[in-house]
C-alpha cells in the first residue's frame, strides 16, 4: 500500500464529503474507486465537461464559430421558423 496526499479547496472537499456521505461512501473509498476505474478504463471514467456542461471540443467549436461570425464568415441569411426547421432537418 502507498499514501497519496492531495491539496484541495475546502469548499470542494466539504461539498464532496456531503455528497459521498449521502451515497454511503467516505472520501478515501471514493478516491480508490476513481483510481481503479482510471486503471481499468485506461483513462478518465467519465466525460470531462466545462462549467457550461459542454465537452472541451464542443465549447471550442462554439467559440470558433462565434469568432468567425463576428468576422462575417460562415454565416447564413436570416430565416423564418419554417425555413430554420427545414434547414435543421436537412443536416
Amino acid at each position: 500500500m502507498t499514501t497519496i496526499q492531495v491539496r484541495i479547496d475546502e469548499r470542494v472537499k466539504r461539498s464532496a464529503h456531503r455528497v459521498l456521505g449521502a451515497l454511503g461512501l467516505d472520501m478515501s473509498t471514493a478516491i480508490k474507486l476513481f483510481l481503479r476505474q482510471v486503471s481499468l478504463r485506461k483513462g478518465i471514467p467519465f466525460r470531462l465537461l466545462t462549467e457550461n456542461g459542454l465537452t472541451l471540443e464542443e465549447e471550442s467549436a462554439i467559440l470558433r464559430a462565434s469568432r468567425e461570425a463576428k468576422r462575417g464568415r460562415n454565416i447564413s441569411s436570416a430565416m423564418n421558423s419554417k425555413e430554420a426547421i427545414a434547414h435543421l432537418h436537412s443536416l
